[in-house]
Protein backbone atom coordinates (compact mmCIF):
# COMPACT_ATOMS: atom_id res chain seq x y z
CA UNK A 1 0.00 0.00 0.00
CA UNK A 2 0.64 3.64 -0.29
CA UNK A 3 0.11 5.37 2.23
CA UNK A 4 0.34 9.18 3.47
CA UNK A 5 0.77 9.87 7.36
CA UNK A 6 -0.76 13.26 7.91
CA UNK A 7 0.13 15.85 11.39
CA UNK A 8 -1.08 18.79 12.36
CA UNK A 9 1.82 20.18 14.37
CA UNK A 10 5.37 21.30 13.36
CA UNK A 11 7.95 18.74 12.54
CA UNK A 12 10.92 20.49 14.40
CA UNK A 13 9.24 20.48 17.83
CA UNK A 14 9.04 16.81 19.66
CA UNK A 15 5.34 16.13 21.15
CA UNK A 16 2.87 13.15 20.92
CA UNK A 17 1.24 12.96 17.67
CA UNK A 18 4.65 13.80 15.80
CA UNK A 19 6.67 10.48 17.96
CA UNK A 20 3.52 8.55 17.50
CA UNK A 21 3.80 8.78 13.54
CA UNK A 22 7.42 8.60 13.59
CA UNK A 23 7.82 4.90 14.39
CA UNK A 24 4.31 4.02 12.81
CA UNK A 25 5.73 5.10 9.60
CA UNK A 26 8.98 3.02 9.90
CA UNK A 27 6.98 0.28 11.12
CA UNK A 28 5.25 0.17 7.80
CA UNK A 29 8.25 0.83 5.80
CA UNK A 30 9.64 -2.63 7.46
CA UNK A 31 6.06 -4.41 6.35
CA UNK A 32 7.06 -3.48 2.97
CA UNK A 33 4.43 -0.16 2.62
CA UNK A 34 5.28 3.02 0.76
CA UNK A 35 5.09 5.83 3.32
CA UNK A 36 5.24 9.16 3.26
CA UNK A 37 4.77 11.68 6.19
CA UNK A 38 3.14 14.74 5.38
CA UNK A 39 3.84 17.97 8.40
CA UNK A 40 4.24 21.26 8.50
CA UNK A 41 7.94 22.43 10.02
CA UNK A 42 9.50 25.64 11.28
CA UNK A 43 12.73 24.44 9.84
CA UNK A 44 14.28 21.87 8.21
CA UNK A 45 16.47 19.40 9.25
CA UNK A 46 18.97 17.50 7.47
CA UNK A 47 19.19 14.93 9.84
CA UNK A 48 15.51 13.90 9.40
CA UNK A 49 13.75 11.22 7.73
CA UNK A 50 13.99 11.17 3.72
CA UNK A 51 10.18 10.46 3.38
CA UNK A 52 8.88 13.63 5.09
CA UNK A 53 7.43 16.03 2.98
CA UNK A 54 6.80 19.59 4.71
CA UNK A 55 3.95 21.34 3.62
CA UNK A 56 3.47 24.88 5.80
CA UNK A 57 6.49 26.54 7.24
CA UNK A 58 4.72 29.57 8.98
CA UNK A 59 4.14 27.73 12.61
CA UNK A 60 2.56 29.80 15.34
CA UNK A 61 2.04 28.25 18.53
CA UNK A 62 -1.84 28.19 20.00
CA UNK A 63 -2.74 27.18 23.62
CA UNK A 64 -4.05 23.51 24.02
CA UNK A 65 -5.19 21.95 26.88
CA UNK A 66 -2.67 23.51 29.14
CA UNK A 67 0.27 23.16 26.83
CA UNK A 68 1.24 24.72 23.58
CA UNK A 69 0.19 23.05 19.79
CA UNK A 70 2.49 24.41 16.92
CA UNK A 71 0.67 24.29 14.44
CA UNK A 72 0.24 26.25 10.59
CA UNK A 73 -2.04 28.88 9.40
CA UNK A 74 -1.27 29.38 5.97
CA UNK A 75 -4.29 30.01 3.77
CA UNK A 76 -2.06 28.59 0.87
CA UNK A 77 -2.55 24.61 2.34
CA UNK A 78 -5.11 23.65 0.15
CA UNK A 79 -3.61 23.99 -3.94
CA UNK A 80 -0.36 21.99 -2.16
CA UNK A 81 -2.02 19.20 -0.71
CA UNK A 82 -4.42 18.82 -4.05
CA UNK A 83 -1.25 18.50 -6.62
CA UNK A 84 0.49 16.12 -3.85
CA UNK A 85 -2.28 14.16 -3.85
CA UNK A 86 -2.65 14.29 -7.49
CA UNK A 87 1.03 13.14 -7.94
CA UNK A 88 1.64 10.49 -5.42
CA UNK A 89 -1.83 8.58 -5.48
CA UNK A 90 -1.85 7.20 -2.08
CA UNK A 91 -4.00 4.34 -0.98
CA UNK A 92 -4.41 5.16 2.57
CA UNK A 93 -4.56 9.00 4.08
CA UNK A 94 -4.26 8.77 7.78
CA UNK A 95 -4.72 12.13 9.38
CA UNK A 96 -3.99 12.82 13.23
CA UNK A 97 -6.06 14.71 14.74
CA UNK A 98 -7.68 15.32 11.43
CA UNK A 99 -9.67 18.55 12.51
CA UNK A 100 -6.50 20.36 14.36
CA UNK A 101 -5.47 23.83 12.09
CA UNK A 102 -5.10 23.63 9.15
CA UNK A 103 -3.15 20.99 7.34
CA UNK A 104 -5.11 17.67 8.00
CA UNK A 105 -8.39 19.10 6.92
CA UNK A 106 -6.98 19.94 3.62
CA UNK A 107 -5.79 16.15 2.95
CA UNK A 108 -10.04 15.32 4.30
CA UNK A 109 -11.29 18.13 1.81
CA UNK A 110 -9.21 16.74 -1.51
CA UNK A 111 -8.44 12.93 -0.69
CA UNK A 112 -10.10 10.38 -2.63
CA UNK A 113 -8.38 8.05 -1.09
CA UNK A 114 -9.50 5.84 1.85
CA UNK A 115 -9.06 8.00 4.39
CA UNK A 116 -8.80 7.25 8.18
CA UNK A 117 -8.37 9.60 11.00
CA UNK A 118 -6.75 9.44 14.60
CA UNK A 119 -7.77 11.45 17.37
CA UNK A 120 -5.73 11.44 19.99
CA UNK A 121 -6.73 14.23 22.36
CA UNK A 122 -7.66 14.07 25.78
CA UNK A 123 -9.35 16.24 27.74
CA UNK A 124 -12.29 15.42 30.67
CA UNK A 125 -14.31 18.54 30.24
CA UNK A 126 -14.68 18.09 26.63
CA UNK A 127 -13.32 20.26 24.15
CA UNK A 128 -13.89 23.57 23.42
CA UNK A 129 -12.97 22.99 19.55
CA UNK A 130 -15.31 20.86 18.58
CA UNK A 131 -17.78 22.07 20.94
CA UNK A 132 -17.87 25.74 18.86
CA UNK A 133 -17.22 24.35 15.51
CA UNK A 134 -19.13 21.15 15.11
CA UNK A 135 -21.46 23.00 12.50
CA UNK A 136 -18.91 23.50 9.99
CA UNK A 137 -16.80 19.77 10.86
CA UNK A 138 -20.02 17.96 10.48
CA UNK A 139 -20.64 17.90 6.98
CA UNK A 140 -16.77 16.70 6.25
CA UNK A 141 -17.58 13.99 8.92
CA UNK A 142 -18.85 11.41 6.00
CA UNK A 143 -15.37 11.63 4.18
CA UNK A 144 -13.42 10.01 6.85
CA UNK A 145 -13.99 6.44 6.16
CA UNK A 146 -12.29 4.61 9.14
CA UNK A 147 -12.23 6.10 13.08
CA UNK A 148 -9.14 5.47 15.34
CA UNK A 149 -9.19 6.68 18.89
CA UNK A 150 -6.25 6.77 20.31
CA UNK A 151 -7.56 5.47 23.76
CA UNK A 152 -10.36 5.01 25.49
CA UNK A 153 -10.28 8.49 27.54
CA UNK A 154 -9.54 9.72 23.98
CA UNK A 155 -12.64 7.79 22.35
CA UNK A 156 -15.05 9.57 25.65
CA UNK A 157 -13.69 13.53 24.33
CA UNK A 158 -14.37 12.63 20.57
CA UNK A 159 -17.39 10.57 21.36
CA UNK A 160 -19.35 13.46 23.51
CA UNK A 161 -19.04 15.86 20.11
CA UNK A 162 -19.20 13.17 17.50
CA UNK A 163 -21.27 10.16 17.81
CA UNK A 164 -20.48 7.04 15.46
CA UNK A 165 -18.13 3.91 15.68
CA UNK A 166 -14.26 4.13 16.66
CA UNK A 167 -11.26 2.01 16.68
CA UNK A 168 -8.75 1.90 20.14
CA UNK A 169 -6.01 1.08 18.85
CA UNK A 170 -3.01 3.01 21.47
CA UNK A 171 0.00 4.14 20.79
CA UNK A 172 3.11 2.27 21.17
CA UNK A 173 6.41 1.86 23.07
CA UNK A 174 10.20 0.96 21.51
CA UNK A 175 10.68 -1.57 23.90
CA UNK A 176 13.84 -2.44 22.91
CA UNK A 177 15.47 0.84 23.25
CA UNK A 178 13.68 1.43 26.86
CA UNK A 179 13.74 -2.22 28.31
CA UNK A 180 17.85 -2.22 26.88
CA UNK A 181 20.51 -3.78 29.45
CA UNK A 182 21.89 0.33 29.84
CA UNK A 183 23.93 1.39 33.08
CA UNK A 184 22.68 3.90 35.05
CA UNK A 185 23.91 7.39 36.38
CA UNK A 186 26.63 6.98 37.89
CA UNK A 187 26.62 10.16 39.89
CA UNK A 188 22.98 9.36 41.34
CA UNK A 189 23.82 6.18 42.84
CA UNK A 190 25.03 6.25 46.24
CA UNK A 191 22.77 6.07 49.61
CA UNK A 192 19.92 8.04 48.21
CA UNK A 193 17.13 6.79 46.93
CA UNK A 194 15.89 8.30 43.42
CA UNK A 195 12.81 9.96 42.36
CA UNK A 196 12.50 10.20 39.23
CA UNK A 197 9.77 12.99 37.43
CA UNK A 198 10.33 13.32 33.44
CA UNK A 199 8.20 16.18 31.53
CA UNK A 200 7.70 19.71 30.13
CA UNK A 201 7.86 22.06 33.30
CA UNK A 202 4.08 22.83 32.51
CA UNK A 203 0.87 23.09 34.52
CA UNK A 204 -1.09 19.61 33.54
CA UNK A 205 2.35 18.06 34.49
CA UNK A 206 1.76 18.26 38.11
CA UNK A 207 4.98 19.01 39.35
CA UNK A 208 4.30 21.60 42.03
CA UNK A 209 2.00 19.01 43.67
CA UNK A 210 5.55 17.00 43.81
CA UNK A 211 7.33 18.88 45.23
CA UNK A 212 4.81 19.24 48.41
CA UNK A 213 4.63 15.57 48.49
CA UNK A 214 8.78 15.58 48.68
CA UNK A 215 8.72 18.09 51.54
CA UNK A 216 6.58 15.72 53.48
CA UNK A 217 8.63 12.67 52.33
CA UNK A 218 11.95 14.35 53.33
CA UNK A 219 11.22 14.89 56.38
CA UNK A 220 10.28 11.07 57.12
CA UNK A 221 13.22 10.21 54.54
CA UNK A 222 15.75 12.18 54.33
CA UNK A 223 17.96 9.65 51.77
CA UNK A 224 15.96 10.37 49.01
CA UNK A 225 16.39 12.58 46.00
CA UNK A 226 14.15 14.00 43.23
CA UNK A 227 15.63 13.97 39.78
CA UNK A 228 13.29 16.81 37.41
CA UNK A 229 13.88 15.89 33.61
CA UNK A 230 12.42 18.24 31.38
CA UNK A 231 12.54 21.59 29.39
CA UNK A 232 10.81 24.48 31.35
CA UNK A 233 7.28 25.18 30.04
CA UNK A 234 7.09 28.28 32.54
CA UNK A 235 6.64 26.64 35.78
CA UNK A 236 10.57 26.39 37.00
CA UNK A 237 10.84 30.04 38.57
CA UNK A 238 8.26 29.10 40.95
CA UNK A 239 8.91 25.73 41.51
CA UNK A 240 12.45 27.34 42.22
CA UNK A 241 10.75 29.62 44.68
CA UNK A 242 8.97 27.06 46.57
CA UNK A 243 12.21 24.89 47.05
CA UNK A 244 13.93 27.56 48.60
CA UNK A 245 11.03 28.76 50.39
CA UNK A 246 10.88 25.28 52.57
CA UNK A 247 14.45 25.01 52.23
CA UNK A 248 14.40 21.60 50.46
CA UNK A 249 17.89 19.62 49.35
CA UNK A 250 18.68 16.53 47.08
CA UNK A 251 16.66 17.94 43.89
CA UNK A 252 17.94 18.04 40.69
CA UNK A 253 16.79 19.60 37.67
CA UNK A 254 18.55 18.44 34.46
CA UNK A 255 16.62 20.68 31.83
CA UNK A 256 16.03 19.21 28.20
CA UNK A 257 18.22 15.53 27.99
CA UNK A 258 18.81 13.87 24.67
CA UNK A 259 16.32 10.81 24.34
CA UNK A 260 19.16 8.88 23.74
CA UNK A 261 19.62 8.91 27.42
CA UNK A 262 16.25 8.50 28.75
CA UNK A 263 16.48 4.76 29.41
CA UNK A 264 19.40 5.97 31.33
CA UNK A 265 17.72 7.53 33.97
CA UNK A 266 14.30 5.20 34.51
CA UNK A 267 16.92 2.96 35.30
CA UNK A 268 18.78 5.66 37.61
CA UNK A 269 15.37 5.58 39.54
CA UNK A 270 14.22 3.97 42.40
CA UNK A 271 10.18 5.11 41.51
CA UNK A 272 8.86 7.11 38.19
CA UNK A 273 6.17 9.91 39.35
CA UNK A 274 4.11 11.27 37.04
CA UNK A 275 1.54 13.46 39.32
CA UNK A 276 -0.05 15.28 36.04
CA UNK A 277 -3.76 16.99 36.54
CA UNK A 278 -5.15 15.66 33.55
CA UNK A 279 -6.01 15.75 29.54
CA UNK A 280 -3.44 12.75 29.00
CA UNK A 281 -4.84 10.78 25.95
CA UNK A 282 -2.50 7.91 27.39
CA UNK A 283 0.44 7.67 29.60
CA UNK A 284 3.38 6.63 27.17
CA UNK A 285 5.87 8.04 29.74
CA UNK A 286 4.41 5.68 32.26
CA UNK A 287 4.68 2.47 29.38
CA UNK A 288 8.09 4.02 28.90
CA UNK A 289 8.79 3.30 32.67
CA UNK A 290 7.28 -0.12 32.95
CA UNK A 291 9.58 -1.21 29.23
CA UNK A 292 12.62 -0.07 31.59
CA UNK A 293 11.25 -1.91 34.79
CA UNK A 294 11.00 0.96 36.72
CA UNK A 295 8.05 1.03 39.37
CA UNK A 296 5.75 3.70 38.98
CA UNK A 297 3.30 6.50 41.19
CA UNK A 298 0.72 8.26 39.12
CA UNK A 299 -2.19 10.58 39.36
CA UNK A 300 -5.56 8.36 38.36
CA UNK A 301 -6.62 10.54 35.77
CA UNK A 302 -7.98 9.43 32.19
CA UNK A 303 -5.36 7.75 30.04
CA UNK A 304 -3.27 6.55 32.77
CA UNK A 305 -5.30 4.37 34.28
CA UNK A 306 -5.61 3.05 30.91
CA UNK A 307 -2.41 1.43 30.93
CA UNK A 308 -1.36 1.24 34.69
CA UNK A 309 -3.59 -1.26 36.76
CA UNK A 310 -3.54 0.50 40.46
CA UNK A 311 -1.43 -2.02 42.69
CA UNK A 312 0.25 -4.10 39.82
CA UNK A 313 2.66 -1.81 37.90
CA UNK A 314 2.57 0.79 40.32
CA UNK A 315 0.17 2.90 42.21
CA UNK A 316 -2.49 4.93 41.44
CA UNK A 317 -3.40 8.14 43.50
CA UNK A 318 -6.03 11.34 43.15
CA UNK A 319 -4.51 13.98 41.25
CA UNK A 320 -3.59 17.50 43.51
CA UNK A 321 -3.09 14.94 46.20
CA UNK A 322 -0.26 15.85 47.76
CA UNK A 323 -0.57 14.00 50.73
CA UNK A 324 -1.75 10.70 49.35
CA UNK A 325 1.18 11.76 46.53
CA UNK A 326 3.87 11.44 49.43
CA UNK A 327 1.77 8.29 51.16
CA UNK A 328 2.13 6.31 47.85
CA UNK A 329 5.72 7.38 47.34
CA UNK A 330 6.69 6.46 50.83
CA UNK A 331 5.26 3.04 50.54
CA UNK A 332 7.60 2.29 47.31
CA UNK A 333 10.25 3.62 48.45
CA UNK A 334 9.97 1.64 51.90
CA UNK A 335 9.60 -1.49 50.40
CA UNK A 336 12.26 -3.10 47.53
CA UNK A 337 10.56 -6.36 47.10
CA UNK A 338 7.48 -4.52 46.43
CA UNK A 339 9.49 -2.39 44.10
CA UNK A 340 11.04 -5.51 42.13
CA UNK A 341 7.36 -6.94 41.91
CA UNK A 342 6.02 -3.77 40.34
CA UNK A 343 8.59 -3.53 38.20
CA UNK A 344 8.22 -6.83 36.50
CA UNK A 345 4.87 -6.68 36.08
CA UNK A 346 5.46 -3.31 34.53
CA UNK A 347 7.51 -4.73 31.81
CA UNK A 348 5.71 -7.83 31.12
CA UNK A 349 2.34 -4.77 30.90
CA UNK A 350 4.89 -3.07 28.08
CA UNK A 351 5.18 -6.15 25.90
CA UNK A 352 1.68 -5.28 24.70
CA UNK A 353 2.57 -2.01 23.38
CA UNK A 354 5.23 -2.94 21.01
CA UNK A 355 5.14 -0.55 17.68
CA UNK A 356 5.18 -3.90 15.94
CA UNK A 357 2.16 -5.10 17.57
CA UNK A 358 0.39 -1.79 16.73
CA UNK A 359 1.39 -1.24 13.29
CA UNK A 360 0.19 -4.77 12.37
CA UNK A 361 -3.40 -3.58 14.10
CA UNK A 362 -3.53 -0.11 12.35
CA UNK A 363 -2.20 -2.08 9.00
CA UNK A 364 -5.28 -4.71 9.75
CA UNK A 365 -7.86 -1.63 9.86
CA UNK A 366 -6.75 -0.10 7.05
CA UNK A 367 -7.34 -2.86 4.94
CA UNK A 368 -10.48 -3.81 6.39
CA UNK A 369 -11.60 -0.23 5.84
CA UNK A 370 -10.94 -0.09 2.07
CA UNK A 371 -12.39 -3.44 1.52
CA UNK A 372 -15.36 -2.42 3.76
CA UNK A 373 -15.13 -5.09 6.22
CA UNK A 374 -14.20 -3.29 9.31
CA UNK A 375 -16.03 -4.65 12.22
CA UNK A 376 -18.58 -2.01 13.87
CA UNK A 377 -15.61 -0.60 16.49
CA UNK A 378 -16.58 0.82 19.82
CA UNK A 379 -18.77 3.47 20.29
CA UNK A 380 -18.38 6.03 23.37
Amino acid sequence: MKIALVSPYDWAVPGGVNNHVRPLAAQFIRSGHEVRIIAPSSRRLSNDCDYLTVIGEHVIGLPASGSVANVCLSFNLGPRVKRLLEREGFDIVHMHEPFMPLLPFQFLRYSDATNIATFHAAREGGSRIYAYTSYIIKPWWPRIHGRIAHSRSSLRLIGKHFTGRYRIIPSGVDLPFFASEVPPIPKYIDHRRNILFLGRLEKRKGLPYLLEAYAILKQQMPDIRLIVVGGDGGMLPACERYIRHKGLTDIVFTGYVAESELPRYYKTADVYCAPNTGAESLGIVLLEAMAAGTPIVASQIDGFADVLTDGQEGLLVPPRDAKALAAALQRLLSDAALREEMGKQGAKTAQRYSWERVSAQVLEYYQATANGTAPAGSEP
